[in-house]
């Protein structure tokens, strides 16, 4: 199993360190935080770093199923709660957060456990893509356009005719991945879709990682989506929606594109019913679940353990899995 380190910085690489480090990735609610943290308990010498895009807000704490606090207190965390929700929040600053953190875990002497589902973060970490420059300026004006009647279709048709490859893989609800896609393809003239994995540079030496997915049966995963969406509602969601709109900065166009938080935000809005937002919700991740196998299928260092609905008693086979020595060639 290969994978590339972190840089320590958007364009350098560190030397190859000794620690061979740990991951486990998937699609959403396949139990992955849930096995990630009976892991670290039990090995002891291993830190959590979540890779999750919208764990990086605070106060966005039910919608995106953080780790509880007693969580985090049991097992160090990181890469949560790093910006404001007002904030807009990249790939790039993920990286280089994600490259301080992983140095200092291994100046602790112990391993990065990388625990995530969302699959650009996770290999812009783990294979340290050079990735598209951002204009914060030209952003703001694409972001203002998608806010007026019609801007956000008539940026799509923009998009479809510059980069029909990116347009196909963007729905066309998804302000922020439109917004990003006519960013990069202004500012560089290049299409977007030419700076996706397999395209993007990787720098220096490979970061020994043992990666394990969990697998679930479609169905197993639709019942645990709709029990999850039910036990976020009975647990606060929507008034900590309401909270966040309410905050100096409101919610960034990034954090709105948060599965749920738009929904519920229509809900509040008196746009949908709280039952036809929880039902677009479900539709959305389970959306979201079918993108992130189709990602992580393609990636064969990935070993796939299969879950039934309890991720704890794939433990054995994760240990196993990440206890067995990488090839020769990738240290």
């Amino acid at each position: 199993m290969t994978a590339a380190t972190a840089p320590t910085t958007a364009g350098e690489r560190r030397c190859p360190p000794k620690t061979q480090h740990l991951a486990v990735v998937g699609p959403t609610a396949s139990g992955k935080s849930t096995l990630a943290l009976a892991a670290a308990e039990l090995l002891g010498d291993v830190e959590i770093v979540a890779v999750d895009s919208m764990q990086v807000y605070r106060g966005m704490d039910i919608g995106t199923a953080k780790p509880t606090p007693a969580e985090q207190a049991a097992v160090p965390h990181h890469l949560i709660d790093l910006a404001d929700p007002g904030e807009y929040f990249s790939v790039a600053r993920f990286q280089a957060e994600a490259a301080a953190v992983i140095a200092g875990i291994e100046g602790r002497g112990h391993r990065a456990l990388l625990v995530g589902g969302t699959g650009l973060y996770f290999h812009s970490v783990v294979d340290g893509y050079a990735l598209p420059p951002g204009d914060e300026a030209l952003r703001a004006e694409l972001e203002a356009e998608a806010a007026q009647e019609g801007g956000l279709a008539r940026l799509m048709e923009e998009l479809q005719a510059r980069d029909p490859v990116a347009a196909a893989r963007i729905l066309p609800d998804n302000a922020r991945r439109i917004v990003r896609a006519l960013e990069v393809i202004r500012e560089t003239g290049r299409p977007f879709s030419s700076f996706g994995p397999g395209v993007l540079r990787v720098h220096g030496h490979p970061l020994p990682v043992r990666t394990v997915g969990l697998w679930i049966p479609r169905p197993v995963g639709a019942r645990r989506i709709d029990d999850r969406i039910g036990a976020m509602i009975e647990a606060g969601f929507v008034e900590e929606v309401a909270r966040l709109t309410k905050g100096p900065g409101g919610l960034s166009a990034t954090a709105r594109e948060a599965i749920g938080y738009k929904e519920i935000l229509a809900h509040l809005g008196g746009t949908w019913s709280l039952a036809y937002a929880r039902r677009r919700i479900a539709d959305r991740t389970r959306q979201l679940a079918r993108r992130q196998r189709v990602w992580f299928r393609r990636d064969r260092r990935i070993t796939w353990i299969g879950c039934h609905g309890n991720s704890l008693a794939t433990l054995p086979a994760v240990l196993a899995t990440w206890n067995a020595p990488l090839p020769a060639g990738d240290l």
